[in-house]
């Protein structure tokens, strides 16, 4: 994902509900872990953006993205629990854009996807 340019905005928004009183990695995995949690209007559809080693999506697949994967799978990275190919899979929130997906949902993808394209780290 390339580096993007820093919004201030977006800024505010995550250092004030995001992560928040958050001091370590844990505390900030665990407060995206929630604001994607309660953001994100499940079930919708997405579309594969990025092509990741650890996930099985090609540029352009569209999947049902069901709920965030369980905390202990979102420690290091945002993953989402998508139907595929007759199965479930936990894959990276990165690699996805939503498809007419609500405000909320469109705004917290771009917020993890501005957080990642900025190099921030938990």
């Amino acid at each position: 994902m390339a580096r993007v340019e820093k919004d201030d905005a977006r800024e505010e928004r995550i250092d004030m509900e995001v992560v928040v009183d958050a001091y370590g990695e844990e505390e900030r995995a665990m407060g995206w872990y929630t604001y994607l949690g309660d953001k994100l209007a499940f079930p919708f559809r997405a579309r594969c953006i990025a092509e990741r080693r650890s996930s099985p999506l090609q540029q352009g697949e569209v999947v049902e993205v069901t709920d965030i994967a369980p905390a202990e799978d979102c420690e290091h990275d945002m993953l989402v629990d998508v139907q595929w190919q007759g199965r479930r899979l936990a894959v990276p929130l990165s690699q996805l854009e939503g498809i007419a997906v609500d405000e909320a949902t469109q705004e917290a993808i771009g917020d993890w996807h501005y957080w990642v394209a900025r190099g921030y780290e938990f």
